[in-house]
């Protein structure tokens, strides 16, 4: 059996893991649901060459590679797409759409991909792109790889060029979501064999010129780009600005010209400011706090169901996010998804049913310390501080311990034992259940080890009748929420901030800034 894309885009619409904003048209603006006001000028104009687009951007630290397997949040994502391109693009209907794929088909019930290379387009070093680049840069996340997408990459048995212009994908079980995998923010293209890091060669529309983890990043127009439309500025220049309060200071000053994490409780204050526009994406973001389950007092499953009901999520929702938002069940699926599981019980503040499984724990004075940094998200240590007087109220003894923002992801996310931490949304269901919980995945923060879990997450990426797909996914949802060792809190979009004269945003609806691609989607008027 052949199952056909058409021109790589799956014909099985999916609105996964977070959805398009829904909003209704007015005068002049596009209104969302949370009442933001979108410009139209920002969607409907007509682009312009030229100018520097000036960013001030949290998620950059001195430990920073642009490797691309190393990327682990925001600075270094946007400057990956700022060099280099993807093989399947995301679009803002959380589609995938052909990239440096050109168009591809699915065999052998899945389990076998063809895919076609775009041709005639150049490296920045000259070289033309061709299957072999392809392969080895699929390669880089594959084995004993060290990038974040290895565990998404664990079915892949077989990458060859099949042909001049052609690469074929085998799978050692049936993946109807594979597109969506390869097009995972790490999996980017640079010339077969490269290895210099430090100054990456790709197909994107600019250069690196200076590269200052941590602190700065310029990037030059590359000269004419493939895609039309996009790649207009002359130049990228990203500077890190790690604190909310900082970035917003700079964008309203003049220093940058966008800026992201707005922190949500300022939104009043930017709507008023002249030239400043908004721009919300919901995408399936939330906070975490994650303990690892095989770790003491955290492997005893009574600790933990304390911990779910000590967390007061409204009240985090109401004074971190100014309501923006709703309430998270401990699985990484939001309200309003397709696939969320509506029947779960909702853990609520209960300091009683705490006490109780507390009690019932039989733990004496465990020591629970939260490892907390606004690395993760700006909020994130006030969030651990208000988990800490809630749970005080219910008898827990949460220390907090504040850990600096640079080197959070390289010295204490994955090593401390219960961390804050956040995850952007997935365009697809499988994905958002796959990086963070598959047993022995890089990035399982929480150590999750569950082989019903792992067959359920088998069956429902094969699965193509739908109905038995979403039981797959709402079981695993059921496992995690019962189970598991993240307390996800707070489901909340993702909230930009620009200069009136920025434009070619649009809300996407998996990462900030336009899915990280806002150096080649954005263009200067003025």
């Amino acid at each position: 059996m052949k199952d056909n894309y058409n021109r790589g885009t799956v014909t099985r619409r999916r609105f996964l893991q977070g959805s398009a904003l829904a909003g209704i048209a007015t005068a002049g603006f596009i209104s969302t649901a949370s009442g933001l006001l979108l410009p139209k000028s920002s969607f409907a104009a007509q682009p312009k060459t030229g100018g520097t687009l000036r960013m001030g951007l949290a998620g950059g630290s001195t430990t920073d590679s642009l490797d691309p397997r190393t990327y682990a949040d925001s600075v270094p994502m946007v400057v990956g797409y700022t060099l280099m391109n993807g093989l399947i693009e995301i679009d803002d209907n959380n589609r995938p759409v052909p990239e440096l794929f050109e168009s591809w088909s699915a065999e052998d019930n899945a389990r076998k991909w063809v895919f076609k290379v775009r041709q005639g387009i150049a490296f920045h070093n000259g070289k033309t792109l061709d299957a072999e680049d392809i392969v080895y840069s699929i390669n880089l996340h594959r084995g004993d790889s060290k990038s974040g997408l290895v565990s998404q990459m664990k079915g892949v048995t077989d990458v060859v060029v099949s042909d001049k212009n052609e690469v074929t994908v085998t799978l050692d079980e049936s993946d109807a979501d594979l597109p969506y995998t390869l097009a995972d923010y790490h999996m980017l293209v640079v010339p077969k064999d490269f290895n210099d890091w430090a100054k990456p060669v790709g197909t994107g529309a600019y250069q690196i010129e200076s590269w200052e983890p941590g602190v700065r990043v310029v990037a030059k127009k590359a000269g004419t780009y493939w895609k039309e439309g996009r790649g207009m500025l002359d130049a990228v220049d990203i500077t890190v600005i790690n604190d909310s309060a900082q970035r917003m200071n700079a964008l309203l000053t003049g220093q940058v010209d966008a800026i992201h994490r707005v922190d949500k409780k300022t939104v009043e204050m930017l709507k008023a400011a002249p030239g400043i526009e908004l721009v919300e994406g919901r995408n399936g973001w939330h906070a975490v706090m994650a303990a690892q389950i095989d770790q003491p007092p955290y492997d005893n499953k009574d600790l933990r169901l304390a911990m779910k009901y000590a967390v007061d999520r409204e009240q985090i929702l109401k004074t971190l996010f100014n309501g923006f938002g709703s309430v998270g069940n401990d699985h990484p699926i939001p309200p309003g998804d397709p696939y969320y599981n509506s029947e779960l019980p909702q853990y609520s503040y209960d300091p009683d049913k705490a006490k109780f499984h507390f009690q019932k724990a039989g733990l004496s004075s465990p020591k629970i310390a939260l490892s907390a940094s606004d690395a993760a998200f700006g909020g994130a240590t006030d969030m651990a501080v208000l988990f800490q007087g809630s749970a005080a109220k219910a008898g827990l003894v949460v220390s907090v311990k504040r850990e600096s923002a640079d080197g959070f992801y390289d010295n204490v996310w994955l090593k401390a034992p219960f961390v804050t931490s956040y995850w952007n949304g997935r365009p697809s269901a499988t994905q958002a259940l796959t990086a963070p919980y598959r047993k022995g995945a890089p990035w399982n923060e929480t150590h999750w080890a569950n082989d019903q879990y792992e067959k359920l997450l088998s069956e429902a990426k094969a699965e193509t009748d739908e109905a038995k797909r979403k039981q797959y996914i709402w079981d695993m949802q059921a496992l995690l929420h019962d189970d598991g060792g993240c307390l996800i809190p707070v489901f909340s979009g993702t909230l930009d901030a620009y200069n009136q004269n920025v434009k070619g945003y649009s809300p996407t609806g998996w990462l900030e800034l336009g899915n990280c691609r806002i150096s080649e989607k954005a263009w200067l008027e003025g």
